[in-house]
């Protein structure tokens, strides 16, 4: 769209501007476009819940366009959670309704003096008066925004959760019924929405996305779409969603259990995509332009659990089920649909709460401190009743919404051993310890510990190729192979691409980086190969580690719990395994062009992408 609406909140302006056409063909939009305004308008160490701080949204050249799953969005700030780089990414189709009403994405920055909303429509944008909508949840406040505005505006919002600060609030949106909705999930991002006390974003509208070449554009987004309906992908992911990597992690002892201590849940049948098809399946749920539909639509009908709404995925059935050793499916749905309602992190949500069941179990936490509860594994109530207590921080609530790497220094007594963290943010559900090379993704992702960074997980528990990047097979997965770290930079650089155009990182597993570079060229109108396809991502994720070094990441933090490097699974087909980081670093290193010693970007490196302005930052 060509336009960005700057809305300074303390004084209550909103003004437009326009990315001029270099700096697009630099970082094309997104997370890239938005990390670039980060570094230039914020100074170091800006509290990440001050006026300072810059909230970005931001689409991508093919959001809204008809490619193959495009509808997504990023939201950029400085992470409360972890105190680096946050992003967070969303699908659904309120991505496509943003550009759509005529604007590629919204720059918050200051404080409002009361809680506010913006509405955008058709190229117009104006904050209102949201104090009637603080304290609601996700899909109440949807709903009263759509009884003032129309039903046709799409709406992301925070929920009670951001409004109380907890470190990892989530933003959603296509809250159109109780407990639905898309997450912008990680690193806290809707803390930093409710710092700034705006409750929501409202976007209607129907304007054009000009493509250069419109007829080549849709005869090849035509194929690509027909290519994916065609792909295994499509056909397993349309009947078990992402819960079918619950067998597939499993069967390797990669499945965290019991707050990691094993990789081996038993009960897996419980809670398997299987399952979830056999005992609460009602439908499934697309994105917008996908041609998979893997979002489950579930319902349970009756009981203490009865509830409606769209999930779980894999995320929360590991974070809320195999890390509590909670094998209740219907409490798991249950609590991930919480987690929705009060806009919240499930991975982190879930992984705090596994800590906390262990230091229950090892006395660092008591019933003095937890509200005369039993944090007992095993207990899916407890994860019920606790996902309300965190969203309002009541009683234990208070300190379960800090996160993990800030319980464990509260708490002390070496907790931070076991606090399943990288740099702040709450790991996902794959033990490194079964596939080793997944260690150095954690260890590397600029958000903190994060999976879909760079998704070596797929290739290195499936043992498939992955389209988007050549040669993309991985070794043994018990053994520290320094030849695989290039393919983890190579996914690195790949899939961060698709967080700067808008799109889906499952079609990474079908399409080439041609296929999407040429997709790129006919949309805007310039040579665009694969060859720039993987420089520009390579730019994009040397961008954000210059911030990170920035706000003080070194070597030293590009590691892993202690848990994953000394303490050996006791039992599965990884048994006895540990993750030996240091050699996987320096060959990393040696890929990226970082200083070995430090971790930084060499001045070489930086030069050699483009971003010899980002060296004053870091040296």
């Amino acid at each position: 769209m060509g336009k960005i609406l700057r809305v300074d909140l303390t004084n209550g302006k909103i003004s437009e501007e326009f990315p001029d056409e270099e700096t697009l063909k630099m970082y094309l939009g997104g997370a890239a476009l938005s990390t670039w305004y980060l570094l230039k308008e914020t100074e170091k160490g800006v509290d990440p819940l001050g006026p300072e701080n810059k909230l970005i949204f931001m689409t991508g050249p093919l959001t809204g366009t008809p490619s193959p799953s495009t509808g997504r969005y990023s939201v950029v700030a400085r992470s409360p959670l972890t105190g680096i780089w946050g992003q967070a990414n969303s699908a659904g189709f309120w991505g496509r309704d943003l550009k759509r009403s005529g604007f590629d994405g919204v720059i918050f920055e200051g404080i409002s003096s009361k809680p506010v909303y913006l509405v955008t429509e058709d190229g117009k944008a104006e904050l209102r008066d949201a104090s009637h909508l603080w304290g609601k949840n996700t899909s109440e406040t949807t709903k009263l925004i759509r009884e003032e505005l129309g039903e046709k505006f799409n709406v992301a919002c925070i929920g009670i959760g951001g409004e109380n600060l907890v470190k990892y609030a989530a933003i959603m949106n296509d809250c159109d019924e109780p407990n639905y909705g898309r997450a912008a999930g990680r690193c806290g991002l809707g803390t930093v929405m409710g710092s700034k006390k705006v409750k929501a974003i409202a976007s209607k509208g129907n304007a054009k996305i000009e493509v250069a070449n419109p007829e080549e554009y849709k005869t090849e987004a035509k194929q690509r779409y027909d290519w994916v309906n065609q792909s295994m992908l499509k056909m397993t992911l349309e009947v078990f969603g992402t819960p079918t990597m619950i067998d597939l992690v499993n069967v390797k002892g990669g499945l965290p259990t019991r707050n990691w201590q094993t990789g081996v849940f038993p009960a897996a049948d419980n809670i398997n995509g299987t399952a979830i098809n056999e005992k609460i399946l009602i439908g499934r749920k697309p994105c917008f332009a996908c041609p998979i539909a893997c979002g489950r639509i579930t319902e349970i009908k009756e009981g203490k659990y009865k509830s409606k709404g769209e999930g779980p995925e894999y995320e929360s059935l590991g974070a809320l089920g195999t890390m509590c050793d909670v094998d209740n499916l219907e409490a798991i749905t249950l609590a991930h649909f919480l987690c929705n309602e009060y806009g919240l992190d499930v991975i982190s949500a879930g992984n705090t709460i596994g800590f906390a069941m262990e230091c229950f179990e090892k006395g660092i936490l008591t019933k003095e401190d937890t509200d005369g509860l039993e944090f007992n594994f095993g207990d899916a109530d407890l994860i019920v009743d606790l996902i309300p207590k965190i969203g309002k921080r009541e009683g234990i609530g208070d300190l379960l919404a800090e996160g993990t790497r800030n319980m464990a220094n509260k708490l002390g007594k070496d907790s931070i051993r076991f606090a399943m963290q990288v740099k702040g943010l709450e790991l996902p559900a794959y033990d490194s310890r079964a596939a080793k090379i997944t260690g150095l993704a954690y260890a590397t992702a600029n958000r903190g510990g994060c999976h879909i960074t760079g998704y070596i997980e797929g290739p290195a528990f499936l043992a498939m190729p992955f389209m988007i990047v050549e040669d993309a097979m991985v070794g043994d997965s018990l053994k520290e192979n320094p030849e695989d770290t290039r393919v983890v930079k190579d996914f690195e650089d790949a899939f961060g691409i698709f967080d700067a155009i808008g799109g889906c990182k499952f079609m990474g597993m079908v399409l080439t980086s041609q296929d999407w570079a040429s997709l790129i060229e006919k949309l805007l109108g310039y040579t665009f190969t694969a060859e720039d396809f993987a420089k520009t991502g390579e730019r994009l994720y040397n961008l954000a580690r210059v911030y990170c070094v920035r706000e003080g990441i070194t070597r030293a933090d590009d590691t892993l719990p202690a848990r994953l490097l000394e303490e050996p699974l006791p039992e599965g087909p990884a048994k006895g395994h540990v993750v030996n980081l240091d050699p996987l670093l320096d060959a990393y290193y040696e890929y990226r062009g970082w200083d070995k010693e430090t971790g930084r970007p060499t001045k070489k490196k930086l030069k050699e992408l483009g971003l010899e302005w980002t060296i004053k930052e870091i040296y």
